[in-house]
């Protein structure tokens, strides 16, 4: 089964991917070198062309990998935590998110209506940027007039999630078009 984005252990099985896709890659570069040499017994032939350009998407993937190294997928207990209190949101899990300046890693969100709320355990991840890039990325896609909040506080952020949760069970609007809307444009901006 494969892992999408939004989904948890997302980071984990993409660093996995990332990795060996590299390591591949990379083997595929040598052996071009090494059988150009041993064919022509010089360096300078076409195979070390191809070794050459061979390079580019291997040096690509070991980026990508590089980027995702230091993030973590969400944990499974709390991961479970969520899906429990959290019935009637749109959830999103394990977001890498990539800005001009900075990269932000959020282990989930739960989005009800005009309100998103993430939760971070990555303590280089600032709170107050991340919720101004999302906001501002919404603002961009004609999604207005909507609360960002993000939390390092995984106890305050349950407690808010489940209080929106039970706000989405008393109000029950028909908000689930724009909330999915709001999913994809979070999630198109992650890695």
């Amino acid at each position: 089964m494969m892992i999408e984005k939004g989904q948890p252990y997302y980071i984990k099985a993409k660093k996995k991917n990332y990795l060996i896709f590299s390591v591949v890659e990379f083997g595929v570069v040598a052996a071009l070198v090494l059988i150009g040499y041993l064919r022509t017994g010089s360096r300078l032939n076409l195979m070390t062309v191809f070794a050459v350009v061979g390079c580019l998407p291997a040096a690509k993937m070991l980026v990508e990998y590089i980027t995702m190294a230091p993030y973590q997928s969400i944990e499974a207990i709390r991961y479970y935590d969520v899906e429990q209190k959290t019935r009637l949101l749109t959830k999103a899990y394990d977001l890498v998110l990539t800005g001009n300046d900075k990269v932000m890693h959020i282990d989930a969100v739960v989005i009800s209506g005009h309100t998103v709320c993430g939760y971070t355990s990555n303590p280089k991840t600032d709170e107050a940027e991340t919720a101004r890039y999302i906001k501002d990325m919404l603002e961009k896609n004609q999604i207005e007039k909507v609360t960002v909040k993000i939390f390092h506080d995984y106890t305050a952020f349950l407690s808010r999630a489940e209080g929106m949760n039970n706000i989405a069970t008393v109000e029950n609007p028909d908000t689930g078009k724009k909330e999915q809307k709001i999913r994809q444009l979070i999630l198109a901006t992650a890695m």
